[in-house]
């Protein structure tokens, strides 16, 4: 894991943001579609940590962006293309846009000054989205990605980031899959090759330090 003074500088307030994937109820709330998923990052410490990071971010101008998987009471527009896909059809808990399911589910807290990004399709937040231009727009340079899962939405993130010219900072012990030993395999054997891997203390260690930086 890289030095305080290393991270301190990639974490730069001015140009970081911070992304939470799918931290939503509808995926990690008491009523998830996928409950083995939300019992994992809860019970593991890990949607406490996003919440810890996110309420860091905003008290020293971080910008904070949220990232939504939704879909129309219709369907148009989504994948039908994986499995997985086919499978999210038939749950009992639907990603519906507008519904209880597709807010951010607490203790994670949106400031008025967050961003929340829906997608209708696909499997990452950067891939045909507004994500990627929102980044430029706000003179990003580096990614925080915390959230779920390790299985799919995570991993694409932090490629996705990587291939657009991005460095990605992955606080390991703020994301979370299943089963619970595939996450840190998933770190040490994939996402530390092309990603900065940390800890939610370290990332919280650069973010209070003293100086504050305020976007216009």
């Amino acid at each position: 894991m890289p030095s305080y003074e290393a991270l301190s500088e990639i974490l730069d307030p001015a140009t970081t943001v911070l992304l939470t994937v799918e931290c939503q109820r509808g995926v990690v709330g008491p009523d998830s579609a996928l409950p083995e998923l939300a019992r994992e990052a809860r019970s593991s410490g890990v949607l406490e940590r996003v919440a810890r990071l996110v309420a860091a971010a905003h008290e020293s101008g971080v910008q904070v962006m949220h990232a939504i998987a939704e879909r129309r009471p219709d369907g148009r527009g989504a994948n039908h293309n994986a499995r997985l896909f086919r499978a999210a059809e038939r749950l009992p808990v639907q990603q519906l846009a507008g519904s209880t399911a597709v807010r951010v589910a607490p203790p994670v807290e949106v400031a008025a000054e967050d961003l929340v990004v829906r997608r209708l399709h696909g499997l990452s937040p950067l891939a045909g989205t507004d994500v990627d231009a929102l980044l430029r727009n706000l003179g990003c340079r580096t990614l925080v990605v915390t959230g779920v899962s390790a299985n799919v939405a995570v991993p694409n993130t932090v490629f996705d980031a990587v291939n657009r010219g991005y460095t990605a900072v992955v606080p390991g012990d703020a994301i979370a899959g299943v089963p619970s030993d595939y996450t840190p395999a998933m770190i040490r054997h994939t996402l530390a090759l092309v990603a900065t891997i940390t800890t939610t203390d370290d990332v919280l260690a650069c973010f209070e330090r003293p100086r504050r930086v305020r976007r216009a």
